[in-house]
């Protein structure tokens, strides 16, 4: 870190319970009965993909997407922001150490994290991985993050009062104005993201587990769609809940820890994360009861997106080394608010290509600003569209690779919707059902059992499946009405056909997708 010593008080590697106790004496937050650490985001709750953007130079000018996921910016304007981030800190109380994302040390890089405020770096603590294995310079990162520093659009050439830039050349991430933590993590992921393909490995939006027999199992979806409740298995052992690679050798996490959703959190439902909130956990936009300090995770006040973020140690059930070998199970999770999805479906590879480029689901709860639509559908690609800053078909040629290297299974799951679409008399898939399909999956007897066609999408629904009733394994006999149940199919057919069109891919990839 190029910061100058003219800082009035940097704190270096201070201890999660130093950084706890500075946020309480900063007034940052507050302790809640079970002494998680309880902040709030101000009126960002979400990421802010508008305020996003890329140094556009040599490096990146062909390789980068560009568009309104991965914005421009040029060097001139990072450098001055930079500058300005560099010249607020002075005199500030600061916080730094240093971290790494990527467990497998092959792959590994490390990032010097300095903040203005203690709980920013406790969060990272918790999410990253706090114990670098790599030396080689060629892969330190530098990440300023100046919270209280208010961006000027006219001056700063950037869009609001916050700003979050990459420049991958001189490895630096500016964030500027930004109160919430996850994007401190998501910038890590982009980079990521953007660096693995050129070394053979698939960068994944997707929670990992094992079984005791050491089977591996990847849960692919967006937030809210289950892929952290699925994950944190009783029965089974945690990888990560969110980021991953996938090389030649396996599965290796990206983070330390996992960043979970809370609305309507329970012990019973739940019962891995509830147990993960406690002392050194970071409570976000939770609120508390006034006489007692216990959470209110059914309460929305704040935010529909309150989380908490708890290194992996907190996971009992776990896999220490971070990383394991091959998936025998690759799980799309979608969130069908039609009510049209089978709740399991066997894809084939080119299936598995189709819905990976398609990631259809819904958006639950957003984890973005300015999305007021609360429960909505939409397409993003490889299930994590505004962290892919290379063009989706490199993700896909990769996944499709590993397919084939492993014959590892795909399967799309839909935790969404049933008897009915959303606000249309459907109800949501209990988790116990939902739990029920994925044991089926990981314990591989989805892989004799007996299947029909579903017409239109074409899926390969299994007839029986022990644990679930037969009458929710094809959704057309969940609605009263078929008629209706056709008119909905067929709007997302459509959906998906005119999403598709922006991709070009083997004939046989879009012939995979419904008609």
């Amino acid at each position: 870190m190029n910061l100058t010593a003219a800082q009035a008080n940097p704190h270096r590697n201070l201890s999660s319970n130093q950084l706890i106790e500075k946020a309480l004496e900063r007034g940052e937050g507050k302790l809640a009965s079970n002494k998680a650490l309880v902040v709030e985001t101000g009126k960002r709750t979400g990421r802010s993909p508008k305020d996003r953007f890329i140094v556009r130079n040599q490096l990146t000018e062909t390789s980068v997407d560009w568009g309104n996921v991965n914005q421009p910016v040029t060097l001139q304007t990072f450098e001055k922001l930079w500058q300005k981030a560099q010249h607020y800190m002075k005199g500030r109380e600061t916080f730094s150490t240093k971290m790494a994302v990527a467990a497998d040390q092959a792959y590994q890089i490390t990032v010097e994290v300095t903040t203005d405020m203690a709980w920013h770096l406790l969060f990272c603590q918790n999410l990253f991985i706090r114990q670098p294995l790599g030396a080689d310079p060629q892969k330190n990162w530098t990440m300023l993050n100046a919270s209280g520093l208010v961006t000027d659009p006219k001056q700063d050439n950037v869009h609001s009062d916050a700003a979050l830039m990459i420049d991958f050349t001189n490895r630096r991430i500016l964030l500027c104005g930004l109160r919430y933590a996850g994007e401190m993590k998501k910038a890590m992921f982009s980079i990521l993201n953007f660096l693995l393909p050129a070394q053979d490995v698939l960068p994944m939006h997707c929670a990992a587990n094992v079984g005791a027999a050491g089977d591996v199992a990847l849960f692919f979806g967006l937030s809210g769609t289950g892929k952290t409740t699925l994950s944190a298995d009783p029965e089974r052992f945690l990888i990560g809940d969110d980021e991953h690679g996938w090389s030649a050798k396996g599965v290796f996490n990206f983070e330390g820890g996992c960043y979970a959703k809370c609305i309507n959190l329970s012990q019973e439902k739940e019962p891995v994360i509830w147990q993960a909130i406690r002392h050194g956990t970071v409570l976000e936009n939770v609120t508390l009861d006034a006489r007692n300090g216990n959470p209110k995770y059914d309460d929305d006040t704040l935010s529909q997106n309150s989380r908490a973020a708890y290194p992996l140690e907190y996971v009992q059930k776990r896999i220490a080394a971070n990383q394991a070998g091959h998936p025998q199970a690759v799980i799309f999770l979608s969130c069908d608010l039609y009510g049209v999805l089978p709740p399991v479906a066997r894809l084939t590879q080119e299936q598995a290509a189709y819905y990976f480029l398609s990631g259809y689901t819904a958006r639950v709860g957003s984890t973005e600003v300015g999305s007021t639509a609360g429960i909505e559908p939409t397409f993003s690609v490889c299930f994590g569209a505004p962290f892919f800053p290379r063009p989706a078909r490199v993700y896909t040629d990769l996944l499709l690779r590993r397919l084939e290297q492993t014959k590892c299974p795909v399967y799309l799951v839909n935790t969404g919707w049933t008897g009915g679409g959303y606000g249309q008399g459907g109800k949501r898939f209990d988790i116990p059902v939902t739990r029920a399909i994925i044991r089926s999956i990981v314990s591989g007897e989805l892989q004799k059992a007996e299947y029909t066609e579903l017409p239109g999408f074409r899926f390969a629904m299994p007839k029986s499946l022990k644990g679930v009733d037969a009458h929710l394994l094809d959704p057309r006999k969940g609605w009263k009405n078929q008629v209706d149940y056709q008119t909905n199919a067929k709007k997302l057919i459509d959906n998906f056909r005119n999403n598709f069109k922006k991709f070009s891919v083997a004939d046989k990839v879009v012939a995979a997708g419904p008609a």
